[in-house]
């Protein structure tokens, strides 16, 4: 199985962003646990702060992986193409997020790519991406 990670604007900051919301671990950490936890997958990992540079890699992935597990950030509730790539792919995606978004600011309860997802799985912290590998190992 072969599923990729992609990280939108701001996550390469975990671990000293936002403690109290995002947690004290980076995500290179987080993802080195992830892949010695499913040796069994070829799990890959890609982060952007720039729109056109994650939509760009949907487009390369999204008919040769089994998954994408995207965590677009703040684009999420602003980003009409990276909800656009996510319907024009093959490969299923499903949405994370660390945070509950539905608990915070009005603006972060709309997303432009629930729609084109598998499925969308928020608010338990970076365990939010071990619960979408799981969504793709049980289908």
């Amino acid at each position: 199985m072969k599923l990729i990670i992609i990280n939108g604007p701001n996550l390469n900051l975990l671990g000293s962003r936002e403690p109290g919301i995002y947690g004290t671990s980076s995500f290179e950490e987080y993802f080195a646990g992830l892949k010695a936890k499913y040796p069994q997958i070829e799990l890959s990992y890609y982060q952007s702060n720039v729109e056109g540079e994650l939509i760009t890699k949907i487009q390369e992935v999204g008919f040769d992986h089994d998954g994408i597990i995207l965590n677009a950030a703040a684009y999420t509730h602003t980003s009409v193409g990276i909800g656009d790539a996510v319907k024009a792919v093959e490969t299923p995606v499903v949405e994370v997020h660390i945070s509950n978004t539905f608990a915070r600011e009005e603006f972060r309860h709309q997303s432009h790519i629930s729609a084109g997802a598998k499925g969308v799985i928020l608010g338990f912290g970076l365990q939010s991406y071990d619960l979408a590998i799981q969504s793709f190992l049980d289908s």
